[in-house]
Parts: structure tokens; sequence; C-alpha cells
């Protein structure tokens, strides 16, 4: 044996398993410190620790109370949204439809004044075509009348003075042209003339 191990035999020390055995007087400071210590951390550390954590948990549920909250404000949002959407969509096709009645009434108001104007040109032209067929037919009368004067002169061979005398025989000269048929040649070589 060593030197070191006689003396630690000599001294009472223990071996084997006994190494690891602690005395009675280290097992009972040991426990007595340990106990001292415990109560102290149960009296004063754990009350703070179990605060901190208190707190913690009541800040982690106020933020998932917090999202939740604006989630539901998130959801009520798009909800809100979607329902303007919809009242815009429907907004514009009451719209599109009052501006498509007004384009419609505006046209059928147009078509309307087209027509009246187009009458009224019509009228007009009916009317002004019936008062040159009228100054055709008077100047006609009275060239005619004077046609008719020369060639009653001629074939009397005399000079009409009688202003009532020639006024009745141009009278009745264009009264018998009126009512004498026109040839179909004299009706062709008048439209060629037109």
């Amino acid at each position: 044996m060593t030197a070191g191990a006689v003396m630690a035999a000599e001294a009472g020390a223990p071996e084997g398993i006994f190494l690891f055995v602690p005395h009675m007087a280290d097992l009972v400071w040991g426990t007595l410190c340990f106990l001292v210590i415990a109560v102290v951390l149960i009296k004063y550390a754990l009350p703070r620790f179990n605060a901190v954590l208190d707190e913690r948990t009541a800040k982690i549920e106020e933020g998932l109370a917090l999202t939740q909250r604006a989630q539901e404000e998130q959801a009520d949002a798009a909800a809100r949204a979607a329902r303007l959407v919809e009242d815009a969509r429907l907004e514009a096709a009451r719209i599109r439809e009052r501006a498509q009645a007004e384009a419609d009434s505006i046209i059928a108001d147009a078509r309307v004044e087209a027509a009246a104007e187009a009458a009224r040109a019509m009228e007009s032209a009916d009317s002004q075509i019936q008062a040159d067929k009228q100054a055709a037919q008077i100047s006609l009368r009275s060239d005619i009348g004077l046609l008719a004067t020369d060639l009653a002169e001629k074939l009397v061979g005399e000079h009409l003075a009688d202003a009532e005398l020639s006024g009745r025989v141009i009278d009745r000269f264009l009264d018998e042209l009126e009512h004498t048929p026109v040839s179909p040649a004299w009706s062709a070589r008048a439209g060629a003339v037109r």
C-alpha cells in the first residue's frame, strides 16, 4: 500500500462504498441549509416568479384577445367592403339603366322632332309646289291668251280692240284647251322637255 492509503486507513477514512455515504453531521447540516434556502425561495422568490408569470400570462391573453378582435374587425371590414362594392355595383347598374332610359327618351324625342320637321318640310314643299303650279298656270294662261289673241287677229285679219271680247275669246279657248284630252305623243314631248 502506499503511504497516502496507509494514512487514510489509520485516520478512519471510509473505504469502498462508504466513500459515497456522507457523515451524519454533514447530512443534518446540509438538510437544514436546504430547508432554509427552500423556505426563503418559497416565501420571497416564488411569489415574485408567480407574479411575473401571471403578468406574462395576462399580456399573452390580452394579445390573443386583441388578435381575435383584430381578426373579427378585419372580417367585419371585409364584409363591409364587400357590401360597399355590391352597393356600388347596384348603383352603377341603376345609373346605367337611367342613362339608357334617358338616351332612349332623347332618341325618341329626336325622332318625333325629326318626323315633325319632315312633315313641316313636306307641307312647306307641297305649298310651294302648289304656289309654283298656280303661278305657272297663271303665266301659261296669260301667255296662251296673248298667243290666242295674236292668232285670232291673224285669222280674222283685224286687230281686236275690244278688251272684253278678247278676254272672252281667250277664256273660251283656255276652257276648251283644259277639257281637250292630251294625246300620248304630246305627253311624251312634255315629259322630255321637263
